[in-house]
């Protein structure tokens, strides 16, 4: 195929900006999708997707445009999902910036275009939902064309619910778009630099050949067919029946098949240099195919691309499944959906209480609640999650140095040197009623504002840096609440921070329960203890002797209560009599309980359900 007739491009935009609905239209446009066929959200394949009205897997499509090949990536635009939005970047040359014209330019969208600059790619700015009677279309695209430094007449404007505008995106696609490069990006930037000044970057002389090379974004599997590869092509032909390899991992494998995303799976004789298609491996081992992997001839001579930074799990949770003999099937589940999902990691552990299960990391909240979602809907389990946490670089007192993962690991109070914990930049654009009550809380939430800046319509822009925990502590409901809505957030990770954070511990009759530890900050401490007592004094049912429930923390207890004891009428057969025949049996079913604490005996059962009420998610 002709590279100059190729443009290869994605849609980035904040959540609810009608990235979806913008992306049916230019389908229906260039009839890439028959029109029996056509629905709402027809790139969004996943039930969770089309019930939320969110995407949270990238799809690939193939368009045609008059004698021109159209290849859109379509990205989720919740920030938790930005791994994927940059896995999509390094395999386009274009991208189209959306903002919704009644909202306009919202803390996401800062962030996907800087996502977006620094691959490279062409920005098409372009204003949506033009025909909304809330539209502010002058006033948003001159902010977003001071956002993106071009004429204001560059910015395009659309409705992906009338198809409005969309002709004339098609064609800024196919002029601004530019053809892709043989080489990477990368790699086209590099030859630049030490050539000539006068070197075109995109160098369409090929040194070796006809010898395929292609960087996998993505991957899915069927128990048929095994892994399906899906890459953006920058060398070479990958044809049918092809011997190629997997530079890192090192496995060599036959070309089953090779297609294009129509945008279902549609087989193709070959896939040349600038397309994006698919590769079907027949690999069903685990581990094997990764993202940001190159794949080429088994006995090519051409080296890796570069790939991606590795994925970094934001958020841990423990997820157990509630019948232990379901941990089979939960384990082959989580290896299942990693192998469409490779943001997930998880690995195996054990709870005296809950049994059996697997620590998992995410990239944020919502990736733990889509996955669990996912788990129960897929795979039929019912399952306990944990509260989620992140994970803290502690060094002891002996001068080692270790990452914990779950509070329960942590090490005492007094063999305890420095923890350190992920800190979090954070962009928030509000509008300025919202200002003084934000202020308090981004004070509750130990966050600092490093900058602010005012748009043209008065809404304002902080960007703050605070620990990540507070950021996981319901900062973003909070947000919404006090901004009616209309506030928006995006954050990056940051490294680690010192951090003031304590070990806090909850024991029942003087046993501490290791589901029930919590690592939360010193100056919060108190409030915390009293809340879980007191929440587990309302839940826990009597005993046969008086129990303690106590919060422990820097070494010694700094909350309490106290749980009666279940008092079994041990006189209710007697009629009459002397008193002291009632009281000889009430001494003796004191003593009886004293034995059994002082035996050991006297242990709390501690019901399933209690547990399950502690520790389960909020989100649960």
């Amino acid at each position: 195929m002709n590279q100059d007739r190729i443009r290869n491009f994605s849609i980035i935009a904040h959540v609810d900006h009608g990235k979806s609905t913008l992306a049916d239209r230019l389908l229906e446009r260039t009839g890439a999708i028959p029109e029996r066929l056509m629905r709402d959200q027809v790139l969004d394949r996943m039930d969770l997707e089309r019930e939320r009205g969110i995407t949270i897997k990238m799809q690939p499509v193939r368009m045609q445009y008059r004698d021109y090949v159209l290849n859109l990536i379509d990205t989720p635009g919740h920030i938790d999902f930005s791994y994927e939005v940059s896995r999509a970047l390094h395999a386009v040359e274009g991208v189209l910036l959306l903002v919704d014209s009644t909202q306009g330019v919202q803390a996401q969208t800062l962030t996907t275009l800087a996502m977006a600059q620094a691959q490279g790619c062409v920005i098409i700015p372009v204003v949506s939902k033009i025909d909304s009677p809330a539209a502010r279309v002058a006033e948003v695209s001159a902010e977003l064309a001071k956002l993106v430094r071009v004429p204001v007449d560059d910015v395009l404007a659309v409705s992906g619910k009338t198809g409005a505008g969309v002709a004339e995106l098609l064609e800024a696609i196919v002029e601004r778009v530019p053809p892709p490069p043989r080489l990477s990006r990368s790699e086209a930037t590099m030859k630049t630099q030490v050539g000539s000044r006068s070197e075109p970057p995109h160098d369409s002389s090929p040194a070796h050949g006809d010898e395929p090379r292609g960087l996998i974004f993505d991957f899915s599997y069927s128990t048929h067919r095994g892994v399906a590869v899906y890459l953006r092509v920058f060398d070479g032909t990958f044809r049918k029946g092809q011997p190629l390899v997997f530079h890192a991992a090192g496995k060599e494998f036959i070309a089953l098949e090779t297609g294009i995303f129509t945008p279902g799976e549609t087989p193709a004789d070959s896939l040349s240099a600038g397309e994006i298609g698919y590769i079907v491996t027949g690999i069903k081992e685990p581990g094997v195919v990764a993202v940001g992997d190159t794949i080429g001839a088994a006995k090519g001579s051409l080296p890796a691309l570069p790939g991606y930074e590795r994925v970094r799990p934001v958020v841990w949770a423990s997820v157990y499944p509630e019948s232990q003999d379901d941990l089979p099937l939960l384990r082959k589940s989580l290896e299942r959906l990693r192998l469409s999902d490779s943001s997930l990691s998880f690995e195996e552990e054990s709870s005296g209480v809950l049994g059996r299960g697997f620590r998992c990391g995410f990239l944020g909240l919502l990736h733990l609640e889509i996955v669990t979602e996912r788990l129960r809907r897929e795979f039929n389990l019912s399952l306990i999650v944990t509260i989620p946490t992140i994970s803290y670089v502690v060094t002891k007192t002996n001068g080692v140095r270790e990452t914990i993962y779950t509070p329960a690991k942590f090490p005492e109070f007094g063999d305890i040197e420095k923890i350190e914990e992920p800190w979090a930049k954070v962009i928030i654009i509000t509008p300025p009623d919202s200002v003084s009550a934000l202020v308090q809380m981004l004070y509750d939430h130990e966050a600092q504002t490093t900058a602010t800046e005012t748009f043209g319509d008065g809404r304002i822009e902080l960007t703050i840096e605070m620990p990540l925990r507070e950021l996981m502590r319901g900062f973003f409901d909070k947000l919404k609440n006090i901004s009616s809505g209309y506030a928006s957030l995006s954050y990056e990770i940051l490294p680690e921070r010192e951090a003031d954070v304590v070990r806090l511990d909850v024991l029942v009759a003087d046993e501490p329960v290791a589901a029930f530890a919590r690592v939360v900050a010193r100056r919060r401490v108190e409030e915390e203890a009293e809340k879980m007592v007191e929440k587990l004094h309302g839940l826990l049912p009597k005993q046969l002797f008086v129990t303690k429930i106590q919060g422990k923390a820097l070494g010694r207890i700094i909350s309490s209560r106290t749980l009666s004891a279940m008092r079994k009428d041990v006189t209710g057969y007697l009629y009459g009599g002397d008193v002291s025949r009632k009281n000889k049996l009430l001494d003796k079913q004191k003593r009886g309980k004293k034995k059994l604490l002082e035996r050991g005996k006297g242990k709390v059962n501690i019901p399933e359900e209690v547990f399950m009420k502690m520790v389960q998610s909020s989100a649960e």
